[in-house]
């Protein structure tokens, strides 16, 4: 029996392995979420879990506030739920339209981040994320 064909495909499945992993693996772990946060002046961080394409956590901000708060794994960026949103609920449809979905709906600023509804081009249903400082989609979820 011949292994040489069987080794090649087994080695060109773990090679391209990377290109199909869980975006997760390729981001901030737990450690570093702890270490940004306490660097930024918070304290008593508790759970603290990767959920719906963001680190969040309940954490006491600088001044003393039990606050929640999001991070986006990719750049770090840090998001409390007192932050005043420089976007209104109408500038988030228009992002979201722009970048090519459609019946955009539910959209609310909830701890920090612009959440809405919505379907892709196929007409999946998906739930968005979005910065409230700059309109950058930071998470996309199948609803």
């Amino acid at each position: 029996m011949n292994l040489r064909p069987l080794s090649l495909a087994l080695l060109a499945t773990f090679a391209a392995a990377p290109a199909f992993a869980d975006k997760s693996a390729a981001t901030l772990t737990e450690p570093q979420v702890r270490a940004l946060l306490t660097g930024q002046g918070y304290t008593r961080i508790d759970d603290l879990e990767f959920d719906d394409g963001m680190w969040e956590t309940d954490a006491t901000s600088a001044d003393g506030n039990r606050v929640d708060v999001r991070v986006d794994p990719a750049s770090g960026r840090v998001y409390a739920e007192d932050v005043v949103s420089n976007l209104s609920a109408e500038d988030v449809k228009a992002r979201l339209a722009a970048a090519g979905y459609s019946k955009v709906h539910d959209v609310d600023y909830d701890d920090g981040i612009w959440k809405a509804d919505a379907e892709r081009e196929d007409g999946r249903k998906v739930e968005i994320r979005v910065d409230p400082q700059d309109g950058r989609i930071l998470a996309v979820e199948n609803d």
